[in-house]
């Protein structure tokens, strides 16, 4: 009985943090996808994993300080990226590319070099059914912290991911919003990495939106279409992650990943059976 109970508070637990990062993580993933960002996106949820590592060997189990620590390492590779960008030849893909592996490195090294490296691994590759109450609180809280700055610069990253010159032009401060879009995207990624993992958490992110924008042009309703994926992906992977014994982030992803195979095939903006009917060689 005991365990039965333990059980179903570990799945509402998950269930919990796994709507917060999805009410989060979703809408910025539709602004990835709409920035041509998702690549992007992957790369960051790898800069974090030196500030991640060193918070945990510094401080222990303490998401709090492991969230500093990768926000403010997933910041210094956006910071020096976009330095080199604007200082050399190299466009900033490209330098964001050679950082990324440079942070996967002394990410692996520390690793490898801690004492305490096989539960520094289970906080990095994410257990989405070992998240405590103290981590629920934090999840929330950025969540939350996310939607309401996301509410603020609404307008101004409308305008710079549709337009960056124009936004520019009139002073709209592009540099500003596009370091507060990523700064949350990080702070989404390292709260993603501890459901999901650090390999896995960019995906409730990006699928969502990929998916969203097969079924609307409109940007409200992409933002609610992503939600309503990442929310049904997330409830469909934990359950069936519990009851088959599988681990939750990759079954969360697999499920999101069938859904973005349903917008492809089916999706009635560029998905293949409505791109196929409107063939001018199939019309009468």
């Amino acid at each position: 009985m005991a365990d039965s109970l333990l059980a179903g508070a570990e799945l509402r637990s998950a269930l919990a943090a796994s709507i917060a990062i999805s009410l989060s993580g979703a809408p910025l993933g539709v602004f990835l996808v709409l920035r041509r960002m998702s690549l992007s996106g992957d790369v960051y949820t790898h800069t974090i994993l030196p500030g991640v590592a060193i918070a945990f060997l510094v401080a222990g189990h303490s998401m709090t300080t492991m969230i500093v620590g990768g926000l403010i390492s997933g910041l210094i590779v956006a910071c020096l990226a976009g330095l080199v960008a604007r200082t050399t030849l190299l466009r900033e893909d490209a330098s964001l590319a050679a950082f990324y592996m440079i942070s996967l490195a002394i990410g692996i090294i520390l690793l490898a070099g801690g004492e305490q490296a096989e539960e520094l691994l289970d906080v990095l590759f994410g257990d989405a059914f070992a998240i405590d109450q103290t981590s629920l609180s934090v999840i929330a809280a950025i969540s939350t912290l996310t939607l309401c700055a996301l509410a603020v610069i609404w307008r101004a990253l409308i305008m710079e991911s549709y337009d960056p010159v124009f936004f520019a032009s009139v002073g709209g401060g592009g540099t500003a919003v596009h370091m507060a879009f990523i700064t949350m995207v990080i702070l989404n990624l390292v709260i993603g990495a501890t459901a999901l993992g650090t390999v896995m958490a960019v995906g409730l992110m990006t699928i969502p939106g990929a998916c969203a924008r097969f079924w609307s042009r409109d940007l409200g309703a992409m933002m609610a279409i992503a939600i309503a994926v990442a929310l049904a992906s997330s409830f469909g992977g934990l359950l069936n992650a519990r009851y088959l014994d599988l681990p939750a982030g990759p079954t969360i992803i697999m499920f999101a990943g069938a859904l973005y195979i349903v917008s492809v095939v089916f999706g009635r903006f560029g998905g293949l059976v409505s791109r196929i009917a409107k063939r001018p060689h199939l019309e009468k």
